[in-house]
């Protein structure tokens, strides 16, 4: 019997410290971002000949880097992400890259980077049918949603062809919504999550049925002692940690725990040790989340704190006019605090200058306009124990040895793709999606999202000349309905279907007839995309309109596909699996700025609106000019309930996608 091989230890390393504490710690490889094209750009993140020495430092310990190219590229910026993989392959040598945008790939591979191909978990693939389509774009590791049980991820592991596997989520930060399917941060003004840098509205304070809470607040991933029930499943390549905006104390402890939970998963005294080591690591309260189908944990608790780090006690007035804190637990003379929420004012970031035992105070004072309120909670974040110091000493001693490369100009020429051009301009054909098509009222054609929750039952005749619209996500425990639905609406004529990942073109016959086209929550928003698109024998994309308007308008002319875009209707924030108990669909809850949204669910899916529609119409006729050939108006039911905002919703087209 052959045995399963170990997955990697598989650590995040925002700056050069946590880099040098994952290699202490153990890990068998490190994932980092640099500067640009990374999902993380609130990290502090590298530069190209900072990471060289460092990744030549990790070759020398036969530990490997995987580098995170994991955005979603812009039309205008295919040859830089192309320059920089160039540099990448030149100066640093990854062993991998981790990709979000489909058209990365064909790029990179252009740029000359010859490793491995990882696809991130931005890009959603959410259902083991779906990996097959990923090898066919090149890629042969797949980073799984954290969102699966562990029998979901058995199927996707048994999924697996040759020479693909999986990587799996065992710690770190949840994000309420799906990664990849949320826009909050980009519907909000222009901060996208698909380009490293949302400002997090999820965690902020909602107003809901007369009671105020962090109603999209996760807590923390921990699959801690439950990782071992992993082991068994093949073609799991990595146990990842998440957490690039993380300092080295957070890095050191994670990768710790995990290496013991790996290696010794029988051995009670490395089960406590590694439990001890996470709690150490400074992170929020854990959960297992769904990773147990018979005891699924909700990750949303409104009423407990969910920011991460350590309480250290709370803020109380000194009578010298300033602030005291008396400490929960011992600080060390550099740990780093936090007071407050991210939200909530007076919040800041201090550095204490000498130790405290528990029970002691410390004074702090802070400037007039970053004052506190009393009884403000503070944070341990991060800290230099002198063990953890003398470590990272003895690492810096062993990089500095390491001669720093020369960089040498590079130059990468891609060749953008031949235009689509149709034989005959015609005026766009516009159509209305429904939940529930009213079918007195639909006259011509129209399109219909695929649901579980409903039969199909359409006359034949409608059932061709029908769009039908696969939904954002497709989990692994309904991927065998929805390929039966597929199967029953092409036996009953179905001509043309919306797929909304393109990892759905796998639930489609490789010489199905039928019309394809990829929908706007692929996240397509450049021309390599659309080549890798008609590669899979895709007919039409719709593009993301999460782009700025010049950027929609240019792509048109740029794209090998003939073009759709939404230019109408509700949006949404965020798809989430999860929604907490406190929630009641179809009612509203309201931001601190005075921004309402409302969740309803479809399937297994919770999907968050705001309550304005998007309207792109007043752009008309620029978006006919530019060569667009198919408009879509998204027409969801708003809620009685939910109060309707008269706000034209131009999402970043004038703001500009960042």
């Amino acid at each position: 019997m052959t045995s399963i091989p170990k997955p990697e230890i598989l650590a995040p390393a925002g700056d050069p410290a946590s880099f040098l504490a994952a290699l202490a710690a153990g890990a068998d490889a490190v994932y980092c971002g640099l500067k640009h094209f990374s999902a993380r750009m609130l990290a502090r993140n590298f530069s190209v000949s900072e990471l060289a020495r460092l990744a030549e430092l990790a070759r020398g310990k036969g530990r490997r880097t995987y580098v995170a190219v994991n955005v979603m590229v812009k039309p205008d910026e295919i040859e830089k992400a192309g320059r920089l993989v160039r540099r990448l392959v030149d100066q640093v040598a990854p062993e991998g890259l981790i990709l979000q945008d489909i058209g990365m790939a064909k790029i990179a591979r252009l740029a000359g980077f010859e490793g491995e191909l990882h696809l991130s978990t931005l890009a959603n693939v959410s259902h083991p049918m779906g990996l097959a389509t990923a090898a066919d774009l090149g890629f042969s590791r797949v980073v799984v949603p954290r969102e699966l049980s562990v029998d979901e991820i058995r199927a996707m592991a048994e999924a697996c062809g040759p020479g693909m596997s999986i990587e799996v989520f065992v710690h770190g930060a949840l994000c309420h919504n799906v990664s990849g399917r949320c826009w909050w941060s980009s519907f909000m003004g222009g901060k996208s999550g698909l380009r490293g840098r949302c400002v997090q509205p999820c965690r902020r304070v909602y107003g809901h049925r007369g009671q105020e809470g962090r109603f999209f607040s996760c807590l923390d991933l921990s699959l801690d002692v439950l990782a071992k029930t992993l082991l068994p499943i093949p073609n799991i390549s990595a146990w990842k940690i998440e957490g690039r905006k993380k300092g080295p104390h957070y890095v050191f402890h994670t990768v710790a725990a995990y290496k013991l939970l790996r290696d010794e998963p029988d051995d009670p005294a490395a089960k406590k040790a590694a439990l001890d080591y996470l709690e150490q690591a400074l992170g929020r309260t854990g959960t297992n989340y769904g990773f147990l189908p018979q005891r699924p944990k909700n990750p949303v608790d409104h009423r407990d704190r969910t920011g991460s780090g350590l309480a250290a006690g709370k803020l109380s007035r000194s009578e010298q006019g300033g602030f005291q804190l008396a400490s929960r637990i011992p600080l060390l003379a550099g740990d780093l605090l936090r007071v407050g929420f991210e939200d909530a004012a007076g919040h800041q970031i201090i550095r204490i200058s000498r130790s405290v035992p528990k029970g002691g105070r410390y004074s702090l004072r802070f400037e007039p306009g970053q004052r506190p309120e009393s009884g403000t909670p503070v944070f341990l974040i991060d800290r230099r124990a002198p063990e953890l110091a003398r470590i990272l000493e003895n690492m810096e001693a062993e990089l500095a040895a390491i001669p720093e490369k020369e960089a040498a100009p590079v130059e990468v020429e891609i060749s953008p793709p031949k235009p689509y051009r149709p034989a005959k301009r015609a005026m766009p054909v516009a159509l209305n999606v429904w939940r529930h098509p009213d079918l007195v009222k639909e006259k011509g054609m129209f399109g219909v999202w695929v649901s579980l929750s409903r039969a199909h039952n359409l006359p034949l005749g409608r059932a061709k000349t029908t769009w039908w619209w696969l939904p954002p996500v497709i989990w692994p425990n309904e991927e065998s309905e929805f390929a039966g639905l597929v199967e029953l609406l092409l036996s009953r004529g179905a001509e043309r279907f919306v797929l909304n990942a393109p990892w759905q073109r796998a639930l489609f016959p490789k010489d199905v007839k039928a019309i394809l086209w990829a929908g706007p929550f692929c996240n397509i928003a450049n021309p390599m995309a659309l080549v890798a698109l008609k590669s899979l024998g895709f007919s039409g994309a719709i593009l993301s309109p999460e782009l700025s308007g010049e950027d929609i308008l240019s792509l048109p002319g740029k794209s090998p596909l003939p073009l759709g875009l939404v230019v109408d209707g509700a949006w949404p924030l965020g798809i989430s699996r999860t929604i907490s108990p406190e929630i009641k669909t179809c009612m509203a809850l309201t931001s601190p700025k005075g921004e309402v949204c409302w969740a309803v669910r479809y399937d297994q899916n919770y999907f968050i609106y705001p309550n304005w529609r998007m309207d792109l119409f007043p752009h008309r006729d620029a978006l006919i000019k530019a060569g667009y050939e198919m408009f879509l108006s998204l027409r969801e039911p708003m809620p009685k309930e939910v109060p309707a905002r008269d706000r034209q919703g131009l999402f970043n087209w004038e703001t500009g996608l960042l």
